[in-house]
């Protein structure tokens, strides 16, 4: 993975998995393994992803309806998608806890801001021990909720159109909230460096700044409200020796050069679906001082495509954002539960096929 990160062509394209529970499980099922790790040997993934602190902070409040706070308290409610083995689940916020919020003061005084002191630290250095045992990259990426970011926890603590309306209308108090959320993730972040004392390739960060069809605010508000914050979470990765990663769906190149120079080594995920995101035009643009993560259709080609448009979606990629390096495979997102196992097998036997310089 050097020689690709520094923009050489290694003997093959890099290998990631991004999969949920569920086709992680149906994975492990069908193969007879008792263990993730044995799915990524027979896959022959070169990543590893430690899972990060332990949470210990105050016990989650549950409520009458179910929902259960997370760490932020924000109320979520586990809900059920598909049927029988396409079945799959996901967390869903019921409510926002500071969308009544009228000033600066009323977000500053909520009680349930979380503190870096509610994370136990110490199963990093075994996590990370673990991981390199295997040979492979080591990224610390996060889980869903603890995935250094600024505009997602905005948008599960205020609301997604109340944030938005904030960049306008109050905009100290987006400022104040992105500002809180920084500080916090700094410090969790910067804790897990320390415990992973040097034992971390790769730190990825994670925030979706764009829909399918564009940004969710102008460039110019993105370098406002949220370029100082993105920045900070990259420079911080590179103090300890990180390659640093951020992945955002959607719609973002107005803001890539931004990243850019903001020292981000590597973005994910390379949103087939997402409009004015052509690959060819990104190596173009940005090959030389960016590498790209991700790119496979999780949408049309993974759950509905034949083994041969599979085939053919893999050696696309190569060709286009393989050349010189600066690429790694894997899918636009988790694959999810509705996709055929027998379509997951065809894709790393692609990436296995397809993927060869030499």
């Amino acid at each position: 993975m050097t020689l690709a990160l520094s923009h050489q062509e290694p003997d093959r394209v890099p290998i990631d998995y991004w999969g949920s529970s569920e086709i992680t499980g149906r994975l492990l099922k069908h193969f007879g393994f008792s263990s993730r790790e044995q799915l990524l040997t027979h896959f022959d993934v070169d990543f590893r992803y430690i899972a990060g602190p332990r949470y210990v902070g105050p016990e989650p409040v549950v409520h009458p309806d179910g929902s259960v706070e997370d760490h932020f308290g924000v109320p979520r409610v586990r809900v059920s998608v598909g049927a029988g083995e396409k079945a799959g689940t996901y967390m869903e916020a019921v409510n926002y806890p500071l969308a009544g919020a009228l000033s600066v003061e009323d977000v500053r005084a909520y009680p349930k801001w979380p503190s870096p002191d509610w994370f136990d630290y110490a199963p990093v250095r075994e996590q990370v021990a673990e991981a390199r045992a295997a040979g492979k990259v080591v990224v610390f990426m996060g889980d869903r909720l603890n995935r250094c970011a600024q505009l997602k926890p905005g948008m599960y603590l205020r609301g997604v159109e109340q944030i938005l309306l904030d960049l306008v209308e109050k905009p100290e108090i987006a400022e104040y909230i992105f500002r809180r959320l920084t500080e916090f993730y700094l410090e969790y972040a910067r804790r897990t460096f320390e415990a992973a004392a040097g034992g971390l390739d790769v730190f990825m960060t994670g925030d979706d700044f764009g829909t399918q069809r564009g940004l969710f605010m102008s460039p110019d508000m993105w370098r406002r409200f949220l370029r100082p914050g993105f920045e900070a979470f990259v420079q911080l990765g590179k103090r300890y020796g990180c390659k640093v990663a951020h992945h955002s769906c959607g719609s973002i190149q107005p803001i890539i050069p931004d990243l850019i120079e903001c020292g981000l080594d590597i973005l994910n995920p390379i949103q087939p679906e997402a409009r004015n995101m052509p690959c060819a035009e990104l190596k173009r643009r940005f090959g030389e001082r960016l590498s790209f993560h991700g790119s496979l259709s999780i949408q049309r080609t993974l759950p509905f495509g034949t083994r041969e448009e599979i085939r053919a979606e893999v050696r696309d990629r190569f060709e286009t954002l393989g050349p010189g390096g600066g690429f790694i495979f894997c899918t636009a997102h988790n694959i999810q539960p509705d996709t055929p196992l027998s379509n997951v097998e065809a894709l790393f036997e692609a990436y296995r096929d397809l993927g060869r310089y030499h």
